[in-house]
C-alpha cells in the first residue's frame, strides 16, 4: 500500500455513520459550543495516535494494537489488552448496520421512535434486516475481499464528496449566524462546559475519528512505514477533523428557527424525521436533492466502514489466537486465506450485540469507550520500550519525552470516564467476562496457554481498570452517583494516570524477553501474511 491507499484506508475506517448522526447528537447536549467538542476530541485522538505512530514504524506488522502489549508487557497484559480491542472491533459493524436501518426508517418500519430518550431501537423488520446485512459483510470476506479493497479508495472519494456537498449546500443555502448565540435557543453553550465533553464521549464524537487505527493495523502491508504511517495516521485525523468542524457549523447555522423554537432551544432539539438528521434539515431549507443523497450514503458509508471492521476483527481473532491468548481454531484459514471461524464468531456476537443496544445511540459510547480504553495501552507500551530497549530504530520519534505518552494516557482516561457509568459497567463487565475466558483457556488448554506474565501485566492493568471503574461510578456522568464533579474528574483522573504510568514502568519484561517477543511478533506476522494474504 503506498501513502495514499494508507491514508484513504484510514479516511474510509473514519467517515462511516458517525457524521450522520453526531451532528444532531452534539448539538443536542452542547449546542453552538460543540465545535469545540469536536476540536478537543481530534487533538486527544491525534497525541494517542501519534504513540501509535512511533510504535507502528518501529514494528510495522499487522495488528499491531493487539501485538504492541504482548511486546513489553507479556500474556496477561496483551489479552486483556486484545479481548477489548476484539470487542471494540466486533460491535462497530453492528453499530454501522444500525446507522443504515435509522436513516432507511424513511423506506420502510425498521426503527421506532423513543421520545423521552431521543433514540430510535430496531424493529422485527430491522432485526431480520441486521442478520442480513451482517451475513453479507461475512459472505463478503470470505469470497471477494480482494474486490472491495480495489473500490474502496472510490468509496472514500465519495464520502468525501457527499460530506464537502452538505457543508458548502448548508453554508449557502441557510446559514443563520443567529442561532449560534440567540438566548431564547440556549446561547452558545447551552450545556456549559459538561455538555462540552459528554458529547466527545456520547454524541458519536470520538467514534467518529476511532478510524485512525488503520493506520496501525496495516503498517506491516505498506511500501515505506517511516513516511506512510505517521502521515496516514496524523493526517486521516487532522482531514477529517476539518471536515467535522465545518459540518456542525454548518449544521447549527442551517438548522431552521421554527425547529429550535417547537423544541425551545438546542438541548431538546427534535423535528419530522429526525431518525436522519441531515437529510431532514436538507428537505426543510428545500435541498430535498440533497436529503435523497444522504439516504443513498447512508447505505453506502456504513456499510463500507462496517465491512472493513469485519475485516479487521477477523484478522485480531487470528492474531490472537497466533499469540496463544485464544484458541487455536481461530487461527485457521480456508484456501482463499480467510479466517472463517474468526468471521462465523463475528458475526454471532454481532448479532448478540443488538439485542442490549438495539440503537446507534445506546451502542456508539459504550464502544467509544472500548476502543479507546483498548488504544490507552499505546502510551504505556512506547514509555515502557524507550527504556527497555532504546537502542531500537526509530524511525518515527515522538518529540517531548514522556509528555505526550502521558497526555495520551490522561485522554484516554477522561474519554471512558465522560462516557457515564450507565455505559461503562457494560464495559467492566465485559472486560470480566473475558477474565472468565482466560481462566478457562488456562484451566482446559495447557498446552496452548502461554504464560502469563503476571507481575509485568497484573501490577498496571487491573490497578487501571478497577480505578477507571470505580471513578466512572463516583462521577457525575450518566448514572454515576455524583460524588465528583466535573473539575474534581479531571484531577482525579490525572491522578489515576500517574499512578498506573509509574506502576506501569517499574513492571515490564526484561529486555531479552522483549527481544524475544519481537522476534516472535515478526514470525507470526510473517506467517499471517502469508496465510491472510490471498484474501487481500
Amino acid at each position: 500500500m503506498g501513502r495514499i491507499s494508507l491514508l484513504f484506508a484510514g479516511v474510509g475506517s473514519i467517515i462511516g455513520s458517525g457524521w450522520l448522526f453526531g451532528a444532531l447528537n452534539a448539538a443536542r447536549l452542547a449546542g453552538p459550543s460543540s465545535v469545540f467538542s469536536w476540536a478537543i476530541a481530534a487533538v486527544m485522538i491525534i497525541l494517542i495516535g501519534l504513540c501509535f505512530a512511533e510504535l507502528g514504524t518501529m514494528f510495522p506488522v499487522s495488528g499491531g494494537v493487539v501485538r504492541f502489549p504482548h511486546l513489553s508487557f507479556g500474556s496477561f497484559a496483551s489479552f486483556t489488552m486484545g479481548w477489548i480491542t476484539w470487542i471494540a472491533a466486533a460491535t462497530v459493524a453492528p453499530i454501522e448496520v444500525e446507522g443504515a436501518l435509522q436513516y432507511g426508517t424513511k423506506w420502510a418500519h425498521f426503527t421506532d421512535a423513543h421520545a423521552d430518550t431521543g433514540t430510535h431501537t430496531l424493529t422485527g423488520l430491522g432485526y431480520g434486516v441486521a442478520v442480513v446485512a451482517m451475513a453479507f459483510f461475512v459472505a463478503l470476506n470470505y469470497f471477494g475481499i480482494r474486490w472491495f479493497a480495489r473500490v474502496n479508495n472510490v468509496l472514500v472519494w465519495w464520502k468525501l464528496l457527499v460530506i464537502v456537498g452538505v457543508i458548502v449546500a448548508f453554508f449557502v443555502t441557510a446559514f443563520h449566524g443567529h442561532n449560534f448565540s440567540a438566548k431564547e435557543y440556549g446561547g452558545f453553550a447551552p450545556g456549559g462546559a459538561k455538555g462540552i465533553f459528554t458529547a466527545i464521549s456520547t454524541a458519536g464524537i470520538t467514534f467518529s475519528f476511532l478510524g485512525f487505527r488503520q493506520g496501525v493495523e496495516l503498517a506491516g502491508e505498506t511500501d515505506n512505514p517511516k513516511r506512510n504511517v505517521p502521515f496516514a495516521i496524523i493526517g486521516s485525523v487532522a482531514l477529517t477533523a476539518v471536515i467535522y468542524v465545518l459540518l456542525e457549523l454548518a449544521f447549527i447555522g442551517a438548522v431552521p428557527g421554527h425547529f429550535l423554537d417547537s423544541s425551545h432551544g438546542w438541548l431538546n432539539l427534535t423535528f419530522t424525521n429526525d431518525f436522519g438528521p441531515l437529510a431532514a434539515i436538507s428537505s426543510a431549507i428545500g435541498l430535498g436533492w440533497l436529503a435523497y443523497v444522504l439516504y443513498v450514503d447512508a447505505v453506502i458509508s456504513p456499510a463500507d466502514t462496517g465491512l472493513i471492521y469485519t475485516t479487521v476483527t477477523g484478522r485480531i481473532s487470528y492474531a490472537m489466537a497466533r499469540n496463544k491468548n485464544a484458541p487455536a481454531a481461530l487461527a485457521k484459514t480456508t484456501r482463499r486465506g480467510a479466517p472463517l471461524v474468526s468471521l462465523i464468531v463475528t458475526f454471532v456476537v454481532g448479532l448478540i450485540v443488538f439485542l442490549p443496544f438495539p440503537s446507534w445511540q445506546q451502542l456508539v459510547g459504550f464502544i467509544t469507550s472500548a476502543t479507546v480504553l483498548s488504544f490507552g495501552s499505546g502510551p504505556i507500551v512506547l514509555a515502557a520500550m524507550r527504556r527497555q530497549i532504546p537502542d531500537q530504530p526509530r524511525p518515527f520519534k515522538v518529540p517531548g519525552g514522556d509528555i505526550i505518552p502521558f497526555l495520551a494516557l490522561y485522554s484516554a482516561n477522561l474519554i471512558v470516564y465522560w462516557a457515564g457509568w450507565n455505559t461503562n459497567w457494560k464495559l467492566f463487565a465485559t472486560i470480566g467476562i473475558g477474565f472468565v475466558f482466560l481462566a478457562a483457556f488456562q484451566i482446559f488448554d495447557k498446552g496452548q496457554a502461554p504464560k502469563l506474565d503476571w507481575k509485568a501485566g497484573v501490577t498496571w492493568v487491573l490497578p487501571w481498570l478497577a480505578g477507571l471503574a470505580i471513578i466512572s461510578w463516583v462521577g457525575d456522568y450518566d448514572g454515576g452517583q455524583g460524588y465528583i464533579g466535573l473539575g474534581w474528574g479531571f484531577v482525579v483522573n490525572l491522578v489515576l494516570a500517574a499512578i498506573v504510568y509509574f506502576l506501569a514502568l517499574r513492571v515490564p519484561l526484561p529486555q531479552a524477553r522483549v527481544l524475544e517477543h519481537i522476534e516472535e511478533a515478526r514470525a507470526e506476522a510473517r506467517v499471517e501474511e502469508e496465510e491472510l494474504g490471498a484474501s487481500h
